[in-house]
């Protein structure tokens, strides 16, 4: 959570003045979630299609949170196509068309060292196009440092907004829960050059308890959407801020 966070979180429980070790407790889970951002965790699937983009540096679980959010979105009655816009790393594309196929969705593909942009853009004329309802599109994955690449996605999520107006409604960063404070570095980094509506709480099956989305979402009012909680194509849940400060101490 980082010294500043805790302490306040500390300070407050000292106030509320507990006097058992339960009681303590039940203070320190409710100022976790006093700390989280009070704006809304749903989705916002309302466009037709809607565009989710999905950010987040190599290694996050970026890839297959695409194909976990695909399956879920397949198994509530919706046809989402999913985008291999990750043009820059190797084998990034034919990863993602293989997680798609095990989702069950479709996938558009661009070519190796292609624009990302343009496989972006041509993916959503696609979908307007064959009905599909939802367009996931996994962008390249990056560290927040590499300004060149920072701005490839900054021409992605503008050239999204040029194919369909209001696009795109989300833009998700994948967070590794076991990274700590370089995650709210991240956060800040990602949230500046591209406007973050929300975050995906990935690798959550291990021992990682993924405190850093806390200052995070204290500092950016970023709220936290969805949660992976294993390597299964099902393992990916809404994020209850109340499940979650239970889980955060045992």
């Amino acid at each position: 959570m980082g010294p500043a966070l805790a302490a306040r979180l500390t300070e407050n429980v000292r106030r509320r003045k507990p006097l058992t070790l339960e009681e303590a407790r039940a203070a320190l889970e409710a100022e976790v979630v006093a700390a989280l951002s009070p704006r809304p965790r749903g989705l916002d699937l309302s466009a037709n299609p809607s565009v989710v983009l999905l950010y987040g540096v190599n290694g996050a679980g970026k890839t297959t949170t695409v194909a976990k959010l695909a399956h879920g979105l397949k198994q509530a009655g919706r046809r989402p196509l999913v985008v291999a816009a990750d043009t820059f790393r190797a084998a990034g594309i034919e990863q993602m068309v293989a997680w798609a196929e095990r989702a069950g969705a479709e996938a558009f593909a661009g070519k190796p060292g292609g624009d990302a942009a343009a496989v972006a853009f041509d993916a959503i004329q696609t979908a307007r196009s064959r009905g599909f309802d939802t367009v996931l599109v996994d962008t390249a994955g990056r560290l927040q440092t590499q300004q060149n690449l920072m701005k490839e996605l900054r021409k992605v999520a503008r050239v999204v907004g040029r194919a369909l107006e209001g696009a795109p409604q989300e833009s998700l960063l994948v967070v590794d829960a076991t990274l700590g404070q370089n995650s709210l570095a991240q956060a800040r980094a990602f949230n500046s050059a591209l406007g973050l509506t929300g975050l995906v709480l990935a690798k959550m099956d291990g021992t990682a308890k993924g405190g850093a989305v806390i200052a995070i979402e204290s500092e950016l009012e970023v709220p936290t959407k969805l949660m992976g909680l294993g390597e299964k194509l099902e393992d990916l849940y809404a994020f209850d801020p109340a499940w979650f400060a239970r889980a955060l101490f045992g």
